[in-house]
């Protein structure tokens, strides 16, 4: 074979050796800009979501909408009783809450004699986690429908009702609004159009997504979760278990020697003019 012949031969191997390296480097880089591509689909995917879920947290917290006497920082707190009762219960509770539902068919009689008396107001927090947790709009409808009651001046009389008629935990039965509006009807002065309105329209969605927001920023994280002048007393104080008795023991000690509130009919008082007896921080132990 001719020097020539050979010359061209192995000329011929190196550009098809050329040619494979070639393509190589053009799969190896089609293949980056593939795996590339999709790694900036997925952080294009991820910054939308952040910026979603950063857009949610960051809507305003204060509602333009809140129930009438609602006080407290942003009017999140329903307040029932004396506005000048020497003693504050601060009740953090869910509609749907079933340790909530027996704690209020227990306390609830004892509750509102210590309101009437003027010995007692109570502050209340009405949280809809539940919902979250479970599924469903029960809780978030059922505090609705609890400021609702709350504008009418009916709130004690209605969240009673609403306790003593709730559902199983796991049943959503207060997501219809209907079966709301139906339970209004056992409190005079709630059957009429003002109150279904207001149930049916959601009026205070806002405020009750506010009153959550404060809950999951606080140090709480279950219900109920009860304070005396800012001690906690559930499921006890101290060595001693919380009973009807024990909080009118509680109650009574607290009031030594101060002068009792004076409440208006039935537990619906004016607001009160100032929250300091409520404390967002349990005492140190």
């Amino acid at each position: 074979m001719s020097e020539k012949n050979r010359d061209g031969k192995r000329t011929a191997r190196e550009r098809m050796a050329q040619q494979r390296a070639a393509d190589e480097a053009r799969g190896k880089r089609k293949k980056q800009l593939v795996v590339g591509g999709v790694v900036l689909a997925v952080i294009a995917a991820a910054v939308v979501t952040g910026v979603i879920v950063q857009n949610q947290r960051s809507k305003p917290e204060t509602p333009v909408a809140f129930p009438a006497g609602a006080t407290g920082d942003k009017n999140l707190v329903i307040p029932s009783g004396a506005a000048d009762a020497p003693s504050v219960l601060t009740v953090y509770e869910d509609p749907r809450c079933p340790a909530c539902g027996s704690f209020e068919r227990t306390f609830s009689p004892t509750i509102d004699q210590l309101e009437d008396a003027g010995k007692l107001r109570v502050d209340y927090h009405l949280v809809s986690f539940i919902d979250r947790s479970l599924g469903g709009k029960g809780s978030k409808y059922g505090v609705n429908a609890l400021a609702c009651a709350q504008t009418a001046g009916h709130f004690r009389d209605f969240h009673d009702v609403l306790y003593r008629n709730q559902p199983d935990e796991t049943s959503d039965a207060f997501g219809d609004k209907q079966t709301l509006i139906d339970l209004g009807k056992k409190v005079p002065g709630l059957d009429n159009p003002a109150f279904e309105t207001c149930v049916q329209d959601n009026t205070y969605g806002d405020w009750v997504s506010a009153v959550q927001q404060d809950f999951d920023k606080s140090s709480y994280k279950s219900t109920p979760t009860l304070l005396l002048n800012g001690e906690p007393i559930y499921p006890s104080k101290g060595d001693e278990q919380i009973s009807p008795e024990n909080l009118v023991k509680w109650v009574d000690e607290a009031n030594a020697g101060k002068q009792l509130g004076t409440p208006g009919s039935h537990g619906q008082s004016p607001a009160p003019s100032s929250t300091a007896a409520e404390s967002n921080t349990p005492p140190s132990s």
